[in-house]
């Protein structure tokens, strides 16, 4: 039996998001004339301001703009990499370092569990020691080639549980494993905060910190 400790990646294990970022650190490095298309970019995020369309689509609009229709894994892997090795050096909360060294010694398996594409979470979940990746997967076609949609659902809210429940069945560790801790920074993870042994909200927004403390969920700061 395996107990588990199951994180969530933008502003919980890292300080500041990493979507964006990772689509701009590619546009620079690979088409810096796609930096032209930023007003379109904040156009989307307007459109899901105003709720016409939802997260998926979301991404996959800004994909299209700063990456690309698709793109080769050979071409992106040293964009991956170069954003995973940034990421790890300077957007890591000093408290999960800690935390994941704890749950290590503590013979947990590492679970990242993220609504960021797995394309460039592997790479920092690699970094830092983790055993498994759950995220929001991208569609692969037959050239091999990365396309800018996603694949299956995007790994926000319920769906996030949904692919977490998946996971634990593929991995067949349903009814087998062991204690579940969980960490997040966000109240749209409370199905996953609910769903856990140990909930831990990690620097939590206000409308977390509220759910934690009517819950009796414990509460972290990891700097």
């Amino acid at each position: 039996m395996s107990d588990l400790a199951i994180y969530d990646l933008d502003r919980t294990l890292t300080r500041r998001a990493t979507y964006t970022p990772f689509l701009l650190h590619c546009a620079l490095r690979r088409a810096p004339w796609r930096l032209l298309l930023l007003p379109f970019v904040l156009a989307s995020m307007l459109l899901y301001v105003a709720r016409i369309i939802d997260r998926g689509r979301l991404k996959e609009i800004n994909h299209q703009l700063l990456l690309g229709r698709w793109i080769h894994p050979s071409d992106l892997k040293p964009l991956v990499d170069s954003f995973a090795d940034a990421t790890v050096a300077h957007n890591v909360r000093p408290g999960a370092r800690t935390a994941i060294v704890r749950d290590r010694m503590e013979g947990r398996r590492l679970i990242l569990a993220t609504a960021s594409y797995r394309l460039y979470a592997n790479a920092i979940a690699d970094r830092l020691g983790f055993d498994d990746v759950i995220g929001t997967g991208s569609v692969i076609g037959l050239d091999e080639r990365i396309r800018s949609r996603i694949e299956g659902e995007n790994a926000y809210g319920e769906a996030k549980l949904r692919m977490i429940a998946e996971w634990v069945e593929k991995s067949g560790l349903t009814g087998r494993h062991g204690h579940v801790r969980f960490y997040s920074d966000h109240a749209s993870d409370a199905p996953t905060f609910e769903w856990v042994d140990e909930p831990v909200a990690v620097n939590p927004h206000a409308r977390l910190r509220r759910l934690a403390r009517t819950r009796g969920w414990a509460i972290e700061d990891w700097g």
